[in-house]
């Protein structure tokens, strides 16, 4: 692929997610839970390391079934402690489990996916950045979804880490206009109906 955006490395697994993943629209609710919770173990540590480890934590975290984390109990953070596979971060374990009751409420309310998408109008933000400079860090969309989950009990999402779950999950369109990625992502971006959703 040509000009990726600047932040890919040159590792493949770096750019294969890059090419494939990063900013594609992602409408499903267990799927939208495992990279919040994915952007939650990154902070204060780079991308890659967690792209590294995903296997290992989709192991240790059931598959990240909110369903089944949201029963565990002192064991399973014991135990996810001891798995050298993962980043073994009491607060950010403990947070995971709490963050699974915390969507377990949203989704029973009104679907995981609807409430965040309707955030951005029910479809992709389309931005036209030309430099990596100009892609903000947070916004106050990020920020008002970050007092939202905050509200709803959700730890380990602070704005900052919710936008960088907005540009992964296709949120935002933040790949700059000279990667084709840019014009791919753009043609998923079309509005769902989410009436009968």
């Amino acid at each position: 692929m040509g000009d990726r955006c600047g932040w890919v490395g040159l590792e493949p697994i770096y750019m294969d997610y890059h090419d494939a993943e990063w900013g594609v629209p992602e409408y499903d609710s267990r799927a939208l839970w495992e990279k919040l919770i994915l952007d939650g173990f990154q902070a204060g540590l780079s991308w890659i390391t967690i792209l590294k480890k995903r296997e290992n934590f989709r192991a240790a975290f059931a598959g990240f079934d909110p369903n089944i984390v949201a029963d565990w109990g002192e064991a399973e953070v014991e135990r996810c402690l001891a798995d050298p596979g993962i980043i073994r971060h009491r607060g950010k374990i403990e947070a995971t489990i709490g963050n699974a009751r915390a969507w377990q409420q949203i989704e029973a309310e009104q679907g995981f996916d609807r409430y965040l998408w309707e955030f951005v109008g029910w479809a992709p933000i389309q931005n036209q950045w030309t430099t990596l400079n100009e892609v903000p860090a947070q916004t106050d969309l990020s920020q008002a979804i970050s007092k939202d989950l905050k509200k709803r009990g959700f730890k380990f999402c602070g704005p900052t880490i919710v936008y960088a779950f907005m540009q992964a999950v296709g949120m935002v369109n933040d790949h700059l206009i000279s990667c084709p990625r840019h014009a791919d992502v753009a043609t998923m971006g079309t509005p769902r109906d989410w009436s009968g959703a």
